[in-house]
């Protein structure tokens, strides 16, 4: 994992890397029997070049602990590495990654994929489901559902965390997200 993490700085694959402030890739054991993937960083990813520091790692944090998942012993990463935005004013406001974006990113992805060797991945948001479960993938369709990634790989889909924070039904939809992270827990065995 070393040596991906060298490489990712170099990336030019697409445009994301010019107005980004860095890389950010993906931390945890590089053994770890579950894998997280979400989208994109966001602002504050991007500003501390680290996965899920934001408001929605914060609730990924807590659906994590409600699950009974212990955040230092799986794998987070996202589908791109560069944060994409639009300014409005100061501020950076979060724009989704265009499938050029999500091509251009993949090789990483998959190399991450080839060297922790999950049991399980966590798909969470359209992007990443875009990215490993193809365009017309519907996370809506199949969270919290057992699937397969294109090598076999067993999979449950989910929500972005950043959709839970968003939510007009915060607590409604924090406990289905949880209970995502329950059936990716029950079928780790």
């Amino acid at each position: 994992m070393r040596k991906v993490r060298a490489e990712l700085p170099d990336c030019r694959g697409c445009e994301l890397w010019e107005d980004a402030e860095q890389v950010v890739p993906g931390e945890g054991p590089v053994r770890a029997r579950m894998m997280l993937v979400g989208e994109t960083p966001g602002d504050y990813e991007d500003k501390a070049g680290h996965v899920f520091v934001g408001p929605a790692g914060r609730v990924l944090d807590k659906a994590l602990a409600e699950a009974g998942i212990e955040r230092s012993k799986v794998y987070l990463t996202n589908a791109v590495k560069h944060f994409r935005f639009e300014r409005e004013g100061k501020r950076r406001i979060h724009k989704t990654p265009a499938a050029s974006h999500i091509l251009a990113c993949s090789p990483w992805l998959r190399r991450e994929l080839e060297i922790v060797k999950p049991d399980l991945v966590v798909v969470m948001g359209a992007v990443a489901a875009r990215s490993l479960l193809g365009a017309s993938f519907r996370v809506t369709q199949h969270r919290g559902e057992r699937v397969e990634l294109a090598d076999g790989r067993p999979a449950v889909p989910t929500v972005h965390p950043s959709s839970v924070v968003r939510s007009q039904e915060f607590r409604r939809d924090f406990e289905a997200f949880v209970n995502d992270f329950r059936a990716a827990l029950r079928l780790l065995g």
